[in-house]
């Protein structure tokens, strides 16, 4: 089985400018292949992982990845997939960005040399615009430029001369490494399409209609009920640990519909096709265990932060259902309970009815605490309280920085030592 054929039975392919000549070129040598992204934020989210997952099963296959990040193209900004104009990032704002998701790339890609990562901003930088407009800019047609789905979904909103040139600079980027690295093929979303292959035209127009460049774009992803994949209530999912905590980025993957999993399985992990049909029997014949849930989020949580932090996130699970929190760490206090409620305390000893009512405004009344108390529905740091005259110190659990409170049998309260 070829990459290619790998990638068909993942559902991973949507459109390639020449199958055939490819699935030649994949059988008779180590392809130099690429994947771009501009860095308009400083961390990437789960849909900027799907083509870089396309990447990951080509350098596992021994071919050769790059990975362009796009500092010269991220300052223009792209109109693929915007309904209107990008507000232009600062160049500092673009440096910063780029830093970081460098940094995330690494992570993704290891560090033993089988990949490269190239910024375009170092050859498009030194493109003066009598340059841009002689050598490139003649070679591209306005009306087929017109045509590319990219800029006509904004011809009636408007796009200006800025964003109108993004396809150019993005061909240069393909012609670039074609030239430079030895690079035959690009992939990206299925809204690259346009830019693709008006990339593989300049490499045709210069090195000649027999130069071997091919384009390879992946299906857009949407779930099981026609809403775009990758969307939460709080919002995106980021790759980056403070802005989705490994706990959390493991929970979205642990909740994923019936409907859906098989196919996350088969795009985001690295599961062998018999692995991922007995999972895909496990959904029809128990899907009340949600075994493939888990192997799921198992899997892409260890890809993207670690093994540890899987070790992290279901010890968080594990504490938060069974009510056993006393043996959670402070790292892994911070990610389970970073969207409950929470109130700032001080290191104080006080009694638990005081407690929960004065300083925490957990419960509304000092009656209502004694009752509760009274009747067991109570915990602290795990250990239930039923003594009205118990005393809360908290300097006791968690290195003296949280108390951590259970009301009922689900509602936790998080008490910060300030």
């Amino acid at each position: 089985m070829t990459i290619l054929d790998e990638l068909k039975w993942r559902g991973a392919i949507n459109q390639q400018t020449d199958e055939a000549g490819l699935t030649e070129l994949v059988k008779e040598k180590a392809v130099g292949l690429y994947v771009g992204i501009d860095p308009t934020g400083d961390s990437m989210h789960i849909g900027h992982l799907i083509p870089f997952m396309i990447l990951k099963r080509f350098q596992l296959a021994g071919h050769r990845p790059y990975i362009i990040i796009g500092g010269g193209t991220g300052s223009i900004g792209d109109p693929s997939g915007k309904k209107s104009e990008r507000v232009l990032q600062s160049m500092e704002q673009v440096h910063h960005n780029e830093a970081a998701i460098t940094a995330q790339m690494e992570r993704l890609f290891g560090q033993d040399g089988s990949f490269k990562i190239v910024n375009n901003y170092d050859w498009l930088s030194k493109i003066s615009l009598l340059d841009f407009l002689r050598d490139y800019g003649k070679l591209f047609n306005v009306n087929n430029m017109l045509a590319k789905e990219v800029v006509a979904s904004r011809l009636e909103v408007g796009i200006s001369f800025t964003e109108f040139t993004y396809q150019i600079l993005q061909s240069v980027d393909f012609l670039h490494l074609f030239q430079k690295e030895d690079v035959q093929l690009q992939v990206g979303g299925a809204d690259q399409w346009g830019n693709i292959t008006a990339g593989i035209d300049l490499i045709h127009k210069i090195e000649g209609n027999e130069a071997k460049a091919y384009g390879l774009t992946i299906p857009l992803m949407l779930k099981a009920d026609g809403t775009k994949f990758g969307k939460t209530a709080g919002g995106a999912v980021w790759l980056d640990a403070e802005k989705t905590t490994p706990y959390e980025f493991y929970q979205f993957w642990l909740n994923q519909d019936d409907r859906d999993v098989v196919k996350y399985l088969k795009y985001f992990t690295f599961l062998t096709e018999d692995e991922i049909n007995d999972l895909a029997k496990q959904v029809e014949t128990h899907p009340e265990k949600r075994e493939a849930q888990r192997r799921l989020a198992q899997e892409v949580t260890a890809f993207v932060h670690g093994d540890e932090a899987v070790t992290e996130a279901e010890n968080i699970s594990k504490a938060l259902f069974s009510g056993d929190v006393a043996e959670l760490s402070v790292s892994e206090i911070e990610q389970g309970f970073k969207n409950m409620p929470s109130v700032d305390i001080t290191a104080e000893k006080r009694n638990i009815v005081e407690w929960l009512v004065d300083v925490t405004s957990i419960e509304p009344s000092r009656r209502q605490a004694r009752e509760d108390v009274n009747n067991g529905a109570i915990r602290i740091n795990g250990e239930k309280v039923t003594d009205v005259e118990a005393e809360i110190d908290p300097s006791n659990h968690f290195d003296g920085k949280f108390v951590i409170v259970r009301r009922g049998k689900k509602r936790y309260f998080l008490a910060r030592v300030k």
